[in-house]
């Protein structure tokens, strides 16, 4: 996917796009769903035709249940009810699973084979994708809560995209010949790393599949990945499907089950050479200590963030406020890299909050199955009286609640779209990282001082700026400690942009040709030369 603003793509209604819409049943009649209204839209959600027939642990190329024959549901957050029950790995399921991709890796033939011919796979794999693109989007918007349209005109063509862009690296990685002092001939060899470990989140179980995955695979590795346990379905899907396309078996397993059992089993793994982790900044810690303390394996950390959205005085406030929206609402506001806390100019500040609080009141909100539906439910209950936690915790520190508050309807995990204005930088909710439909409004007067405000985080994933001064935003782009600028735009995730965070977001960087570095070892070869032509 070239890249585009995300937002753009989801402006498009589902109206036009008939073929999506097949994909769930409305009941009898038509209905509109709308604003802050508790419709049938949530009450009564669509029934998804989509099966789910794999829900088994995938090692060595066979679904398989797990040892101990544990098994725990997967919710649909419209309603709380149970999906399917998923096979439940713990560390004997990793133990096998990371046997399995061991004997891949040492004796198989992925990392044996040219790079030409895994690409060919990875190709394969991702012309499947497309071919089975409606169920893959109706598993992850069943499974997760995101909104039908937005798995399917966005998600899953970014996964195809991303699987096709590592495609393209894979006979492309190389090393270098050398000049040394000395009669030497020098060349570096780029080697795959190993038996990678990989563990993704919920809030977007396929793209962190596809930016994890991918690049894994295309150097040669092979993998273990444990599935969020509250969105293992697409994952499962997908691997088939790569099998499908010709992986030989072992090269990818996937369990599913919980953080302190399969998670910390897969850290800790003494045969494991590489960790990958993307999910909470405390996770991570733990991630990183038992990598540590195991057999010092290198980690990749992708983590949380409460990212800076700074609207100048010379904006376009009618588009800062629609941009400042998206930026914290999409997904249902959980994403890691949200535009969570939006320090607007004091000139401004009045204008942006009144449409800000009626942009947030006239956001849609209902079964992420039905067309024209811009919120549906968080991932789970958890998630869920979170968020409420910190919507009380604004109104207690006072902060005054412009819009929202409370939950939408009565079944399901649903959260009205929710803004506070008045925040002050020491609240709670300025502070910590909601992951939810919840936007704080921040005064600022001077440029100086909004830097050292947005930088004074524990955290450095993010930041948008809104300005019509080339100056001004070259000027904060230096100035904000954050991997990511996105300068009157915001979530532009285009295959082959670098993403990560500085401080405590994390470290590493995921996509573009920066994320191949995480799954190569370098190596030094240095041969003596004997009476050189030349040197």
């Amino acid at each position: 996917m070239a890249a585009r603003r995300i937002s753009s793509l989801l402006s498009r209604s589902l109206a036009s796009s008939p073929a999506l819409l097949s994909k769930g049943r409305r009941p009898s009649g038509s209905r509109t769903t709308g604003k802050y209204s508790t419709s049938a839209a949530v009450e009564d959600p669509i029934t998804p035709s989509v099966k789910v027939n794999y829900t088994q642990l995938l090692i060595n190329g066979q679904f398989v249940d797990s040892v101990s024959g544990k098994t725990f549901p997967t919710l649909d957050p419209r309603t709380g009810e149970v999906i399917a029950n998923v096979a439940e790995g713990d560390a004997r399921d990793i133990d096998l699973a990371v046997s399995a991709a061991r004997k891949a890796f040492d004796d198989g033939p992925w990392p044996r084979m040219t790079a030409y011919e895994r690409s060919k796979i990875l190709l394969r794999f991702a012309d499947l994708v497309e071919k089975h693109a409606d169920e893959v989007a109706a598993l992850e918007t069943w499974d997760n809560g995101k909104t039908y349209e937005q798995s399917a005109k966005l998600e899953v063509p970014m996964f195809v995209r991303l699987f096709r862009y590592y495609a393209g690296w894979a006979d492309k990685i190389h090393g270098l010949t050398v000049p040394a002092d000395g009669s030497y001939h020098v060349q570096t060899l780029h080697e795959p790393i190993g038996v990678a470990g990989q563990i993704i989140p919920w809030n977007f179980p396929l793209l962190m599949f596809a930016w994890k995955v991918g690049p894994a695979l295309a150097c040669g590795n092979t993998i273990v990945l444990k599935t969020a346990e509250q969105t293992p379905l697409s994952a499962i899907y997908v691997a088939k499907l790569l099998h499908e396309a010709g992986l030989p078996a072992g090269v990818l397993n996937i369990v599913s089950g919980y953080g302190p059992t399969a998670g910390a089993a897969l850290a800790s793994h003494m045969e494991v050479d590489k960790l990958a982790f993307t999910g909470s900044t405390e996770t991570g810690q733990i991630v990183l200590e038992l990598a540590a303390k195991s057999n010092l394996k290198p980690v990749t950390l992708e983590l949380g963030g409460k990212s800076p959205f700074i609207v100048c005085e010379d904006a376009d406030v009618d588009k800062a406020v629609e941009m400042a929206h998206f930026a914290l609402f999409f997904n249902q506001g959980q994403c890691c890299c949200a535009g969570s806390r939006t320090f607007v100019h004091e000139k401004v500040y009045d204008e942006f909050l009144e449409k800000s609080r009626k942009r947030a009141a006239n956001r849609v909100v209902g079964d992420p199955f039905l067309g024209g539906i811009e919120q549906g439910p968080q991932v789970d209950g958890e998630q869920f009286k979170k968020i409420l936690r910190y919507i009380k915790s604004g109104i207690e520190g006072g902060a005054t609640l412009e819009a929202g508050g409370e939950r939408f309807g009565s079944k399901g995990y649903y959260v009205q779209p929710t803004v506070f204005s008045n925040v002050k930088d020491d609240m709670t909710i300025a502070q910590e990282e909601i992951f939810g439909p919840v936007q704080t409004i921040l005064k600022y007067k001077e440029v100086e001082e909004v830097i050292r405000r947005a930088n004074a985080s524990r955290y450095g994933l993010a930041a948008g700026v809104f300005t019509q001064n080339i100056d001004t935003a070259n000027r904060l782009t230096r100035a904000l400690r954050v991997g990511s600028v996105w300068i009157n735009c915001f979530d532009i995730f285009d295959a082959a942009i670098p993403f990560g965070g500085y401080k405590m977001s994390g470290h590493g960087r995921e996509k573009g040709i920066y994320s191949l570095s995480n799954y190569l070892q370098v190596k030094a070869v240095v041969t003596p030369l004997n009476n050189p032509a030349w040197l």
